[in-house]
């Protein structure tokens, strides 16, 4: 864990980035469906901290239940 460790920032960075552009794609593939205008990137970026601020408790939460619960199931 401890030399991979110093890899996680940078890809946590990349994979933000991505994530961002991602999403200005997909807003932009559905913009005129639903009749909303597109964002730019900037704004892709916030609507993807936004996301991840809201979804990562959620997953440490479930994540961390899952893992309770395997332990016990494993005979631990």
């Amino acid at each position: 864990m401890g030399c991979l460790a110093i890899l996680a920032i940078p890809s946590a960075g990349v994979s933000f980035f991505f994530s961002s552009w991602i999403t200005m794609i997909f807003w932009g593939i559905i913009a005129d469906d639903v009749g909303i205008q597109t964002i730019s990137y900037t704004g892709a970026m916030l609507v993807t901290i936004a996301l991840w601020i809201a979804v990562a408790p959620l997953i440490a939460a479930v994540g961390r239940t899952m893992g309770v619960r395997w332990w016990r199931r494993s005979g631990y």
